[in-house]
């Protein structure tokens, strides 16, 4: 079945229709009033208007025109300057009835710098709303000394229109607020999430290597004085950590410089970018240091979301940053299982080791274990650390599997 594709879903009319929304209001509305001033020289139109005084009608002269012309070529800046554009149509309307020329379409300008005021007028609207009506009602004591044949609930329901007009108005431009309002909000929630997760990179980053690098320079400085035949070993490995933090820091600001384009459509910098099969390196920088580290890896491995592959790096990075910092020199295991569904990740830690410090979240987002928890639940996984029984530390963090599409 096919069905009949829009006319303004045709290319050929979609490159004018969006000329025409890119351009200014002051314009749309020129077109508009020049529309409206044709249409109120149309007879047959005659008949579509706003009337109220029902006095003997006068022939048209120049000032009939005149007045005519007062009624729709100020529309051209009901939204630049609603409250002059109201008072100039709303006068010419008053004078027009008041002096029993024939309605003409250009009465129906009336009702849109009606509708223009409520909705663009930003200052005194209030008191624009009272001298409106106490204007509307000094026309109708006009229109009733003149011999107006309309009665008290003629000139109230009539009123009653124009107020029904005004708050439609109103009720748009309320609108229009609220949803500035709501996009305004929903912009800063995501700019704090941004800082949030560029604080929680820069912790993950600076803090593994530097506190990597801290460690290896004690002992080389050890080594200096009892094995000076190793401590060049110990230098290298701090001149390696050192290369690693500088590629994690520049794809971190490669990803940061992108813009409407993806981190990893760069191949430069998504070959920087910490991916799973990259684990391997943090357990050998962790070993480097002086930690013993066993490593297994269990399931076949695929390539998944460039989320779950960081999330997973940084989930390790986190633990043997740890297990460096507050049980250095004890046995560390790492398990990775690759399953159909998830990916679980365990590191465990042996002996009596103080539990690290999860800090509360500030304005600029989590740290640590408290950052990696929420990053870990914005992919609908789950972290949990915390001491062992029988001694030790433990992380354990499941992550649902998005593999790529080959």
């Amino acid at each position: 079945m096919r069905f009949r594709q829009a006319p303004w879903g045709i290319p050929l009319l979609r490159a004018p229709l969006n000329w025409w929304q890119e351009r200014d209001a002051f314009l749309k509305d020129g077109v508009l009033a020049l529309a409206f001033t044709l249409l109120s020289f149309v007879p047959t139109l005659s008949t579509v208007g706003a009337q109220i005084g029902d006095l003997p009608e006068r022939p048209a002269n120049v000032l009939g025109v005149g007045l005519v012309l007062a009624q729709t070529l100020p529309l051209a800046a009901r939204r630049r300057w609603p409250a002059a554009c109201l008072a100039v149509v709303a006068g010419a309307f008053a004078v027009h009835q008041a002096l029993g020329f024939a309605t003409t379409f250009a009465s129906v300008g009336l009702y849109l710098a009606l509708y223009s005021a409520g909705a663009h007028q930003v200052r005194f609207r209030r008191a624009l709303a009272g001298v409106a009506s106490a204007g509307y009602a000094v026309l109708a004591v006009v229109l009733d000394r003149l011999g107006s044949p309309n009665s008290p609930p003629d000139y109230l329901a009539f009123w009653l229109a124009l107020a029904a007009v005004w708050l439609v108005g109103s009720t748009v431009r309320r609108r229009r607020t609220e949803e500035a309002e709501r996009r305004r909000l929903a912009a800063e929630a995501a700019t704090a999430a941004e800082r949030a997760r560029i604080a929680r990179e820069l912790h993950d980053v600076v803090t593994h290597h530097v506190t990597a690098m801290v460690v290896q320079a004690d002992a080389a400085q050890f080594l200096l004085t009892s094995a000076p035949e190793r401590a060049g070993e110990g230098l290298t490995a701090v001149s390696d950590t050192g290369r690693r933090a500088l590629t994690e820091l520049r794809y971190l600001l490669g990803v940061l410089e992108a813009t409407g384009e993806s981190a990893s459509a760069d191949p430069a910098r998504a070959g920087r970018a910490p991916t799973l099969g990259r684990v391997g390196d943090l357990v050998e920088q962790a070993r480097r240091s002086g930690q013993p580290v066993e490593f297994s890896e269990q399931g076949e491995r695929r390539p998944q979301s460039v989320d779950v592959e960081l999330a997973a790096y940084r989930v390790v990075q986190e633990a043997l940053t740890n297990a460096i910092k507050y049980a250095a020199g004890k046995p560390t295991r790492v398990l990775l299982r690759h399953g159909g569904e998830h990916i679980d990740i365990k590191v465990t830690t042996d002996g009596p080791a103080a539990a690290p410090v999860t800090r509360k979240p500030g304005l600029a987002g989590g740290r640590g274990l408290t950052g990696l928890r929420a990053r870990v639940r914005t992919l609908d996984g789950e972290l949990e650390a915390g001491p062992r029984p029988e001694g030790g530390f433990e992380v354990r963090a499941t992550i649902p599997s998005k593999p790529l599409q080959e």
